[in-house]
């Protein structure tokens, strides 16, 4: 983002991490390819300038030139295909709060001697800091503390941090959560806090602990696989349904087999005892019962009775 003043001076505004295009042109907009400028940045402490960026007709800190400042090393670079357009014009590579200030664009050898004046403004952001600076603290604790069918509680620990962090609950979607009072202690300048929250679904939650001095924040996530009655629910439905399905199929069999009979698919055959015999002697043998086929194959008659016999009469007497 640029903003532009009255006197011609430009303010660059950029998000930490980010580049930020520092302008400088001639209005010339002649081309610079064997000319000399040179970037320097206003140090704040000792007031002494540091050097950004020198190029001297195709010498420049890039390709061997000595005399950069060490933070600007490597990261630093000119637009080659814009000087034959006057334009001097730099851009940093992934900015740090500490790159904010003023910066000079100068072409010492013109006549008259040009300067130009950009300030850059870094805006911190909320990032875990904990690789570089060691006040920052590192990913807190979560664990659950109680469940139950309806809900459960979780619990979020930071321990030993200094400045005094601040801890909140967030779901999936980044919406803070409703918590308890949160538990502070102090050792020695350093804080340890807990804070509690209450769940009752199935969700990913983030319990959040920053540090607003330091521009520090860190997380630690901890997903809540939420049952509750919903499954209990389902169990009994699937012990129900087992259970159904046992009486179902009992008594598919028995109808099954009561629809063979019906339809002679199987013959039972019974011998219960025939009052007499060939010889006219009464039968005294028990009467038993055997199943077949309905086919006749493998059939086994017990009886000794002759189907085609006829009863006796008086006449046959």
């Amino acid at each position: 983002m640029l903003h532009l003043s009255g006197s011609g001076d430009v303010t660059v505004v950029v998000k930490e991490g980010s580049d930020a295009v520092l302008p400088c042109s001639l209005s010339t907009k002649e081309s610079i390819s064997a000319k000399l400028f040179d970037w320097r940045k206003a140090a704040h402490k000792d007031g002494r300038r540091k050097e950004v960026f020198m190029y001297d007709a195709g010498s420049h800190y890039n390709n061997g030139r000595p005399g950069q400042s060490e933070e600007f090393k490597g990261r630093v670079f000119h637009f080659k295909e814009e000087l034959k357009h006057g334009n001097a014009s730099i851009i940093i590579r992934n900015t740090t709060v500490t790159d904010s200030g003023d910066y000079t664009c100068d072409f010492p050898r013109l006549q008259p001697r040009q300067t130009f004046h950009i300030e850059l403004v870094v805006e911190t952001i909320m990032k875990d800091r904990s690789g570089e600076n060691t006040a920052a603290t590192p990913k807190p604790y979560t664990r659950t503390l109680n469940a139950t069918e309806d809900w459960v509680l979780l619990q979020c620990e930071a321990q030993g941090a200094s400045p005094k962090p601040h801890l909140q609950w967030q779901d999936s979607a980044g919406n803070k959560l409703p918590a308890e009072e949160p538990q502070v202690s102090e050792r020695e300048g350093r804080h340890y806090i807990t804070l509690n929250t209450r769940v009752t679904k199935s969700d990913r939650y983030r319990c959040v602990v920053t540090q607003e001095e330091i521009s520090h924040q860190t997380h630690e996530e901890t997903f809540v696989p939420f049952c509750g009655k919903v499954c209990e629910d389902s169990s009994s439905k699937v012990a129900v349904g087992w259970f159904g399905g046992w009486v179902l199929g009992a008594v598919t069999v028995v109808v099954v087999q009561a629809l063979l009979v019906a339809t002679k698919s199987i013959r039972v055959n019974c011998n219960r005892g025939s009052p007499l015999q060939e010889d006219g002697s009464r039968n005294t043998g028990n009467g038993s019962c055997l199943m077949g086929n309905g086919s006749g194959n493998g059939t086994h008659e017990t009886s000794s009775i002759d189907p085609s016999a006829q009863p006796l009469n008086s006449r046959d007497v």
